[in-house]
């Protein structure tokens, strides 16, 4: 079991790839970009792939054991590498039911198999779509999935999900940690990015998770930076 790996989810344009800029040793990070290519919203000095077939994620996992100079794989993101797998994979079989199969397989193997067994940090990023549930008559925010996959929901396989988003300062005020900081920009517009690490009441329907006492009450939300996560995992498995 990799006790590295996070799954960091939330809407369009609420930071998933800006948590990025902070990681340590830059170097480093072997990234996965499954969303043609499109460019990071800062400057980095990663191992930049460009994903144009879902296998070649599953290759990268293997090989990043012989690198030792990877300490981070980052796969940005998950949503685009399965959307990529329908496109290529299921859609034009001639047996889609068999297809399907094969899409659950992928994730499967890649999570339970080459995930489990790598040495590395595992950094997933997904999108999140609000959805009714037609049978509790709730709104329910979650990475969206399609065949048997949906049933138990991604989220069900990562110990540690975490959601970005964007709030302002007044909201945060309660909330008092090292961890929750301020840049000169964000005390003038009066909003930042955020990462939420535990559920509120507010937002029972998401799908957010972690060990217990992993976080305290006072680190419900956390600056947009994907190292303090990675650090405070570290420090609780190890």
């Amino acid at each position: 079991m990799n006790n590295n790996l996070i799954l960091v989810s939330g809407e369009a344009v609420t930071g998933k790839s800006y948590c990025l800029r902070n990681l340590i040793d830059p170097t480093g990070v072997m990234y996965l970009n499954c969303e043609s290519n499109k460019k990071l919203p800062f400057k980095s000095s990663f191992q930049e792939f460009n994903i144009i077939d879902p296998w070649q994620v599953h290759e990268a996992i293997i090989h990043a054991e012989s690198m030792p100079d990877v300490h981070t794989i980052v796969i940005d993101s998950l949503t685009f590498l399965m959307d990529q797998f329908e496109t290529q994979y299921v859609l034009p079989a001639a047996n889609t039911m068999k297809a399907w199969g094969d899409f659950a397989q992928f994730f499967k193997v890649m999570l339970q198999q080459h995930v489990a067994n790598s040495t590395k940090n595992v950094i997933f990023l997904a999108h999140t779509l609000s959805i009714l549930n037609e049978q509790k008559m709730e709104i329910e925010t979650r990475v969206p999935i399609k065949g048997s996959l949906k049933n138990n929901g991604i989220e069900a396989y990562f110990s540690t999900v975490i959601s970005t988003k964007t709030m302002t300062n007044i909201n945060l005020e309660k909330y008092k940690s090292p961890l929750l900081t301020y840049t000169e920009d964000e005390k003038e517009l009066g909003m930042k990015y955020v990462f939420q690490t535990r559920l509120t009441k507010e937002t029972l329907n998401e799908k957010i998770r972690s060990a217990g006492l992993m976080w305290t009450k006072e680190e419900t939300f956390i600056d947009n930076d994907l190292q303090h996560a990675i650090q405070r995992s570290h420090d609780f498995y190890m």
